[in-house]
């Protein structure tokens, strides 16, 4: 029953994540926001919105755990997984804001979470509000490099002329299905845990980890095949600065995270950070800039290891 409340749960952040990006574009556009700060910002955080409602129901209903790893596993599935199996379908071509920016960023926000967890075992308030505020900064920085390059960011127009009846009405959906699945989420993650008798983080860094990372598999899996060139290795590495920025930042401003798994520290966060850093290589070396079939599959099999190391330990 606890992998009926798991899937029903992820359907639902998946429905209300979806409802939520248009909700809040189809706002944007009201409020007359340019589609560049539409596309960096606004759908950005409302993507966020599924990942942060689960690491704030674990937090507020005690499983910390899930809470934290819920962010460190969707992470490493990012790029084991996502990254791996696009690059499978189609080789990622790689630009130079990778190593001027993206990469470095997602380096200093992975090694600063890594310092602040470390430090007492916790993520406070203050710290959380650390987090965030850098990713505002992030942010800031990301909008004025994409107007001197003139960057235009794919938004969809059609919702610049939704009504705010329907505005209203897809905010409500949304709310609601996030809610609702983060509960059964967290519930039937806590149950699989007691059933197959491993830690809430374990299940948090790969069954609640993988089933966040579907939709954008799909969505990266379809670009690929299309040979779209907005596929792009950056938003899988600003995914990752959200992850650790808005999710554990906004997460613990509300409620300090405890670390009350030792995995968490030993390991896992290490997994996080060599993924992280396994990148920076992969990129320069033997060809240049690019994520070839033949890096996925080495990514992908670290992923299977990681995953298999998770449930055997």
């Amino acid at each position: 029953m606890s992998l009926v409340w798991i899937i029903l749960g992820l359907l639902l952040l998946v429905v209300g994540g979806e409802f939520l990006v248009r909700s809040s574009v189809a706002l944007s556009f009201k409020l007359n926001i340019s589609k560049m700060v539409i596309g960096m910002t606004v759908v950005s955080f409302a993507t966020s919105a599924p990942e942060l409602l689960v690491s704030l129901n674990a937090a507020l209903t005690g499983s910390p755990a899930i809470a934290i790893n819920n962010v460190i596993g969707s992470n490493i599935a990012n790029i084991g997984l996502v990254l791996g199996i696009t690059a499978l379908v189609s080789t990622i071509g790689v630009d130079k804001s990778f190593f001027k920016l993206n990469w470095p960023v997602m380096i200093f926000f992975s090694v600063l979470l890594y310092i602040f967890l470390r430090n007492d075992s916790q993520l406070t308030s203050i710290e959380g509000s650390v987090l965030f505020g850098l990713l505002i900064v992030f942010l800031f920085v990301l909008i004025r490099a994409a107007k001197k390059e003139d960057v235009i960011e794919e938004v969809d127009e059609s919702l610049s002329v939704v009504s705010n009846f329907k505005i209203i009405l897809w905010l409500l959906i949304g709310a609601l299905a996030l809610y609702f699945g983060s509960e059964w989420l967290v519930d039937g993650a806590k149950d699989l845990a007691k059933a197959l008798g491993v830690s809430d983080a374990v299940i948090a860094a790969t069954v609640i980890a993988i089933g966040t990372s579907v939709p954008e598999l799909a969505a990266s899996v379809i670009a690929a095949v299309k040979k779209e060139k907005a596929l792009s290795l950056g938003n899988l590495i600003g995914s990752n600065i959200f992850n650790i920025g808005s999710v554990l930042g906004l997460t613990s401003i509300i409620k300090t995270i405890e670390v009350t798994e030792a995995t968490i520290l030993n390991k896992d966060i290490y997994w996080m950070l060599a993924f992280a850093t396994v990148l920076l290589p992969l990129v320069f070396l033997p060809r240049r800039m690019d994520i070839s079939k033949y890096k996925g599959l080495l990514l992908v099999a670290a992923y299977a290891v990681f995953v298999f190391l998770a449930f055997s330990a």
